[in-house]
C-alpha cells in the first residue's frame, strides 16, 4: 500500500464519519453546540488516535482490538449518560452492543497474546499512513456499526415498551450472538490441538458454512437494528443501513477476501480444500453436501 492510497484511505473514513454523524444525529438530542449522537463519533475517532500514538512508538498492534472494544463502552455509556432518560429499549441497545464488545475485545486480545502477532498489520505497521490508516478505519467501524444504537440512545422519540420490533430484534441478536461465540470457540480448541496445525477447519459451524463467525455478527446487528428502528426518525432512520454496510465490508473488502487469499495461498493445492471451498458456502450455513 502506498502512502496516497493510506492517505485517501484516511480521508475516507473521516467522511464516513462525518456522514454517520449527520445522519445519526438529526433531530437528536443535543449536548452544547452539537447533536449528542455527533460528539460520540468525535469520542470514537479521537480514542483511536491517541491509542495509534503508543501504538505506533512500540511498533504494536497488541491493543488495537481491546482498544475497539473500550471504544464501544465509551460512546454507549456516554450517551446514556448524557441522554435526557433511559428507557427499556435504550438499556437493551446498549447491554447487547456491550455484552458482543466486551466477548470479542477479549477473545481477540487473547488470540493476539497467545499468538504474538496479528498477521494483518504485518506490512502495515511499519508504514505510518497505513498503520494510522487502520485505527482511523476502526473509528468509523465503531461509529458506523454502532449507528443504530446510538441513534435510539440519543434520539427523543418515544418508543419504550416492548414491542414485535424489540422481541423480534433481541432474538436476531441472540441467534447472532451464539454462532459467533460457537464459531470462534470451536476454531479455538482446533487451532489448539497440535495435530491441527496445518490443518484448515471444516467440522461444527464451519462444515455449514467458511465464515459462521462472520455470519452470526452480522445477524446480531440486524438485531441491534431492528430494536432500534422504532425510537428513530428522519434521517436518523439511514442509520438502520449499518448491517448491511457491515455485511458489504466483510464479505468484499477487508474480511473475507483477506481470509480466503490467505487460505489459497496455504492449502491452495490441497484437493481437501478445494473440495471443501466447492461444497462450502462462504456465509449463509447450509446443511454439509457430500
Amino acid at each position: 500500500m502506498n502512502r496516497l492510497t493510506a492517505w485517501l484511505g484516511i480521508a475516507g473514513a473521516i467522511l464516513v464519519g462525518f456522514l454517520t454523524a449527520v445522519a445519526g444525529g438529526d433531530g437528536g438530542s443535543r449536548w452544547g453546540a452539537l447533536p449528542l449522537f455527533a460528539w460520540c463519533v468525535v469520542i470514537a475517532y479521537a480514542m483511536q488516535w491517541l491509542a495509534f500514538v503508543p501504538a505506533w512508538l512500540s511498533r504494536s498492534e497488541r491493543f488495537f482490538d481491546l482498544t475497539g472494544s473500550a471504544t464501544y463502552l465509551t460512546v454507549l455509556v456516554v450517551a446514556l449518560l448524557a441522554s435526557a432518560a433511559v428507557d427499556l429499549r435504550s438499556g437493551l441497545i446498549a447491554a447487547t452492543v456491550a455484552v458482543w464488545a466486551v466477548r470479542l475485545g477479549l477473545f481477540l486480545f487473547l488470540r493476539i497474546r497467545r499468538e504474538g502477532v496479528d498477521r494483518r498489520f504485518d506490512r502495515l505497521k511499519a508504514r505510518l499512513p497505513a498503520f494510522l490508516m487502520t485505527w482511523t478505519l476502526q473509528g468509523a467501524w465503531v461509529s458506523l456499526a454502532c449507528a443504530p444504537a446510538l441513534a435510539a440512545i440519543t434520539s427523543p422519540a418515544s418508543a419504550s415498551g416492548p414491542d414485535r420490533w424489540l422481541l423480534a430484534g433481541a432474538a436476531l441478536w441472540l441467534a447472532g450472538f451464539a454462532i459467533e461465540v460457537v464459531a470462534d470457540e470451536q476454531k479455538r480448541r482446533f487451532r489448539m490441538r497440535p495435530e491441527n496445525a496445518e490443518r484448515f477447519i471444516d467440522t461444527g459451524l464451519w462444515a455449514w458454512c467458511r465464515h459462521p463467525n462472520y455470519f452470526g455478527e452480522i445477524l446480531l446487528w440486524c438485531g441491534v437494528a431492528l430494536v432500534a428502528a422504532p425510537a428513530l426518525q428522519g434521517w436518523q432512520l439511514a442509520t438502520l443501513l449499518s448491517p448491511l454496510l457491515i455485511g458489504l465490508q466483510l464479505t468484499f473488502v477487508s474480511g473475507v477476501p483477506l481470509l480466503d487469499a490467505r487460505a489459497m495461498k496455504r492449502w491452495g493445492k490441497d484437493a481437501a480444500y478445494r473440495r471443501y471451498r466447492e461444497r462450502t458456502p462462504m456465509l449463509l450455513p447450509l446443511p454439509p453436501r457430500r
